[in-house]
């Protein structure tokens, strides 16, 4: 059998990003589905260096033009560029003579914005970055999100923050904070990024702002990383990343083999929104019960009681249970166990972690006594839950329906 001729490509991403590596994971995934033959070309720690890249001896590159330094680099490339990046409002911000797969900002910031909608909230608020040419995607972003505002004739409320460094990071807690509580509530707010969104979430925890009573947050990019890195799991709209990859490879491909395509543009939709607590807004009715959930939501993993939140919002056990029998229709512990078990389900949807260590990280006492759980709630065990996740691929959440108005089976505090 004729072996297809290989060719030399180079990947120029900063795979420190989860765009960046679902991109180049979606061009994996279009080499292993065909019979493309190609020799790739990354830096050891993932890294795009452009030293030296214009006397690179390769046959074509697939590169991050979100990054205006890599699109000067490459706008004289004696070979064939695929370009990809975020979307434009304005068609002359293209770059020009270059094939381009970008991911669709306007579609992704509807997607969050219909989302909060329909959680019922009456405000929206965006969390931005600083306007940069690195940060062009961004303020992308940021301007569908205008538009939304204007289109619904409500007050757009924008902050853009800090970059990110340690010598600023006490400040700029503290300005987020200040802007947070300078805002109307209830209020559903878009981060630009999941990273900008787990700096939200810390934010409100420490400034002791509810979530998401007070404030509903999603994020972008579906990043398991700062969903392992908030005590509140983090709501996210899911990008086309690996589409944009092999889309990418399929248009490299027809160029390396004569087709001209320097002129073509394809948008790529987002692919849905891993629903998780932190936008699961509720209209509360009773003040009590919003700080007590607020409480739960943070620390029942760690193995908090009904006395310890009836502390924490400093009324009894008894006038407790009565707010939440009346409001929610379960007791305190009932919503203890469901954090945990949601927590529970979190972790086993990433996959890294044993099912004894699960127990542990989640506050269930015994490894026995989650399986009960899961049982009796899910009508399975921990470990058939994470192998039916793991191959799930075809609805929006990646995940199975989740229920948090289910009613938990009474046990006792000290299960």
């Amino acid at each position: 059998m004729k072996m297809p001729n290989s060719h030399r490509i180079a990947l120029l991403f900063n795979a420190n990003k989860i765009y960046d590596r679902e991109i180049i994971a979606g061009v994996a995934s279009y080499l292993s589905s065909t019979r493309v033959s190609w020799d790739l070309f990354l830096e050891e720690d993932f890294r795009a260096r452009l030293h030296g890249i214009e006397s690179w001896q390769g046959d074509g590159i697939i590169a991050d033009f979100d990054d205006p330094v890599v699109c000067e680099a490459l706008s004289h490339s004696r070979v064939p560029v695929v370009a990809v990046g975020g979307s434009y409002e304005n068609e002359a911000h293209y770059p020009k003579a270059v094939p381009y797969v970008a991911t669709d900002n306007f579609k992704l910031i509807k997607l969050a914005y219909d989302h909060l909608i329909e959680a019922g909230l009456p405000r929206f608020a965006f969390f931005s970055l600083p306007e940069a040419p690195e940060n062009r995607w961004a303020q992308e972003r940021e301007n569908a999100f205008l538009q939304l505002m204007k289109r619904d004739r409500l007050t757009a409320e924008i902050y853009r923050g800090q970059i990110t460094s340690a010598p600023s990071w006490d400040e700029a807690v503290q300005q987020l904070i200040k802007w947070l509580e300078g805002l109307p509530k209830p209020v559903g707010i878009i981060a630009v990024t999941d990273a900008r969104a787990r700096q939200l979430l810390q934010a409100c925890l420490i400034a002791g702002i509810a979530v998401p009573e007070q404030v509903a947050l999603i994020g972008i990019d579906n990043d398991p990383l700062a969903r392992m890195l908030t005590r509140i799991p983090l709501s996210s709209v899911m990008q086309g990343t690996e589409e944009m990859g092999r889309t990418a490879a399929h248009l490299l491909h027809q160029m390396l083999n004569g087709a001209r395509l320097s002129t073509t543009r394809i948008l790529v939709p987002p692919v849905g929104i891993n629903v998780l607590t932190s936008s699961r807004y509720e209209t509360p009715k009773h003040p009590h019960v919003m700080q007590a959930r607020h409480f739960i939501r943070q620390y029942a993993c760690q193995g908090i009681k009904t006395e310890q939140v009836a502390d924490y919002v400093g009324i009894s056990r008894s006038s407790l249970e009565s707010y939440f029998r009346q409001e929610l229709g379960r007791s305190v512990h009932d919503e203890i166990l469901h954090f945990k078990l949601e927590a529970a389900k979190a972790m086993l949807t990433l996959g890294q972690s044993s099912i004894a260590d699960v127990a542990v990280s989640c506050g269930f006492t015994t490894i026995q006594y989650m399986h009960a759980v899961f049982k009796r709630e899910l009508g399975c065990t921990p470990r058939k839950y994470q192998e039916s996740v793991l191959q799930t691929d075809g609805n929006a959440t990646g995940l199975p329906p989740s229920h948090p108005h289910t009613q938990l089976a009474e046990q006792s505090d000290d299960e």
